[in-house]
């Protein structure tokens, strides 16, 4: 199967954008999306997307991890209402349908700005926080992320026997300033560290949010290794969000075809 692809990237966070409005690639199999992904023998990427027709909304976000596991990405959704709009579809104000279900975004002045689900509960683990944001996160403050191994550190939260069957993203997060913070996260499904993760960053600021009581209206400056995120929300208290978005730049990298 030749397959016509688009490479896209939103903060280094990388994908594998397939136009499917027609349906050509309803079979590609799970063995062919982890090629695709593969960073040695494929394109290359930390994950792929297909955009599908659907008649309830203005498309769908078909999202596979590089191992072709499924979830939400926060990310990829940025980059896939950008890819979106080359392909004729409006996306100035959007609904699609996500694996975890509708989302509104909107394109303005080179960002994407993407609605994500209300949040209502964000546990307390010991000295960390588990909370889903789309995808599942364990979050962890630390004092000094450069004396942190975040793939280590991830691994054996991940693969421990509380997490190991479903998985969970791990992220580390340092507060720089009142509004600002820098994380590291390591992904299920890449099983690696990634230069950035939007669900990650939306899970990290809301964490904050919750520790220091935060009532009302905020916008966090997050910093990855691959550039910045902004997570806007309103808190309304008892670990409940509603009105959060993740703010970035999705970028177009290259084109070309790949026979799988």
């Amino acid at each position: 199967m030749i397959i016509h692809f688009e490479k896209y990237q939103g903060t280094g966070n990388d994908f594998v954008m397939l136009d499917n409005l027609s349906g050509q690639y309803d079979l590609l199999t799970i063995e062919q999306i982890s090629r695709l992904c593969d960073r040695r023998f494929g394109i290359g990427a930390d994950g792929l997307i297909k955009i599908n027709r659907h008649d309830d909304y203005d498309f769908e976000v078909d999202y596979y991890n590089s191992d072709g596991s499924k979830s939400f990405c926060g990310n990829g959704a940025r980059c896939a209402v950008k890819f979106a709009g080359t392909l004729g579809l409006a996306i100035d104000n959007c609904r699609f349908l996500g694996i975890d279900g509708e989302h509104k975004a909107q394109f303005k002045n080179g960002l994407v700005y993407l609605d994500m689900l209300p949040v209502g509960n964000v546990e307390q683990l010991n000295d960390a926080f588990v909370l889903q944001t789309g995808s599942p996160h364990f979050v962890k403050f630390s004092e000094d992320l450069s004396k942190e191994n975040i793939v280590e550190y991830g691994k054996a939260i991940r693969y421990s026997d509380q997490f190991k069957k479903d998985g969970i993203n791990v992220n580390l997060v340092k507060q720089v300033a009142y509004d600002s913070i820098q994380i590291e996260t390591y992904e299920r499904g890449v099983e690696d560290e990634t230069l950035s993760c939007g669900t990650g960053a939306t899970a990290c600021a809301l964490v904050l949010a919750t520790t220091e009581n935060r009532i009302g209206d905020y916008e966090i400056n997050v910093a990855v290794k691959g550039g910045n995120l902004k997570v806007a929300y309103y808190y309304l208290g008892n670990n409940s969000f509603e009105n959060i978005q993740l703010i970035g730049p999705a970028e177009f990298v290259f084109k070309g075809t790949m026979d799988v």
